[in-house]
């Protein structure tokens, strides 16, 4: 391990320890100075329903190349452009960061090509509120609607303030930028199948930290602070003067296939990633860390598992997980005859684009 490192791929290192040499290490550049609600709270990891994701982000193997720079991206409060074939761990990477540096559950923001900024921000839902403010306008008594329109203050409120809270929610982009003492980790999931104007779109928020809801600036003249629901389950942030502000920078994730070119504008903000297909010992590495040592060593050898997945990636591109479900089936006992592997390869092992193998 390198002194330098923060993200270690290692949780048995106390957390308290990697934060604060991060917090040390601020680019006079990349400084943001929202201020901190109190009483928002950012759920654990331990929680039992984050099982998955501590599962998943333990058990990643992270080369010293993956380690270098993520570092990099922490330091420099940069999001880290993570690219490579499907099934090589993208997407596992920002689980073992956030088990790595204790920083709560992934907030994931999956990409498909009608997806916009505003999607990953926030979600407002303006026929809802328009319908309730109706409803209530008609169930308000004569005399109390005519001093709302004549702007005195009545025992209703006016539900063009009141209220407009329950009609906004923080998508997991805008969750990731609220002010906290501590990052969140941001996965956004496959952003080269995005529309092509969205990377352009996420520069502002990428540079500065912080982005504007103008349905909320709108009414700051009435009102300041309106609580929202984030992407958190059960989630509440105060948001003042319809501006969120970051202080500490988000660690972004942003996943691609290699499926589109990005415009330098956007890379040249990105520390980039590409992850390599794992080879020989890091297949049997992985095995014994998600199955066990006794997985590994019978998927070891030149009949074992791990060769038929390294022969038939030759001949079409295969994902890592591909050959852990051969293994477990292997354990529960399904074709464990030696004459069984080539049927268990050709029922598990099948290429992720082209013609079926035989």
């Amino acid at each position: 391990m390198k002194d330098w490192w923060i993200y270690k791929g290692d949780p048995a290192v106390p957390t308290d320890r990697h934060l604060a040499r991060l917090a040390e290490h601020r680019p006079p550049w990349r400084v943001f100075e929202g201020e901190a609600d109190p009483d928002h709270t950012v759920p654990s990891l331990d929680d039992d329903q984050y099982a998955a994701d501590r599962e998943r982000g333990a058990g990643y193997l992270a080369d010293d190349n993956e380690i270098d720079l993520v570092n990099t991206a922490l330091l420099l409060r940069r999001p880290l452009l993570v690219t490579g074939v499907p099934g090589v761990g993208k997407s596992t990477l920002a689980y073992s960061i956030a088990q790595d540096l204790g920083l709560g559950p992934v907030l994931r923001w999956p990409i498909t090509s009608r997806a916009t900024l505003r999607d990953g921000l926030y979600r407002y839902d303006a026929l809802r509120r328009l319908e309730d403010a109706n409803l209530t306008r008609m169930r308000t008594a004569p005399e109390e609607l005519a001093a709302q329109e004549e702007g005195q203050p009545t025992d209703q409120g006016s539900p063009t303030v009141d209220g407009i809270g329950r009609y906004l929610r923080l998508g997991p982009l805008g969750t990731a930028f609220l002010p906290a003492e501590r990052p969140r980790v941001l996965l956004v999931d496959e952003i080269d199948k995005c529309d092509i104007d969205l990377p352009g779109d996420l520069l502002t928020v990428l540079d500065e930290g912080r982005f504007d809801i103008p349905e909320l600036a709108r009414l700051a003249d009435h009102q300041q602070t309106v609580a929202v629901g984030n992407d958190d389950p059960g989630g509440r942030a105060r948001i003042t003067a319809g501006r969120v502000q970051c202080r500490a920078f988000p660690v972004v994730v942003l996943t691609s296939n290699g499926e589109r070119e990005f415009p330098p504008a956007f890379l040249r903000r990105c520390i980039r990633l590409t992850i390599e297909r794992p080879g020989e010992d890091k297949l049997r590495r992985i095995i014994e860390q998600r199955i066990g040592p006794a997985a590994a060593a019978a998927a070891t050898g030149p009949d074992g598992l791990i060769g038929k997945f390294l022969d038939r990636r030759e001949r079409g591109e295969l994902g890592t997980d591909q050959l852990l479900n051969a293994v477990q089936l292997r354990l529960a006992g399904a074709w464990t005859a030696p004459d069984d592997i080539g049927q268990l390869a050709d029922a598990t092992l099948q290429p992720l684009s082209g013609p079926a193998a035989t």
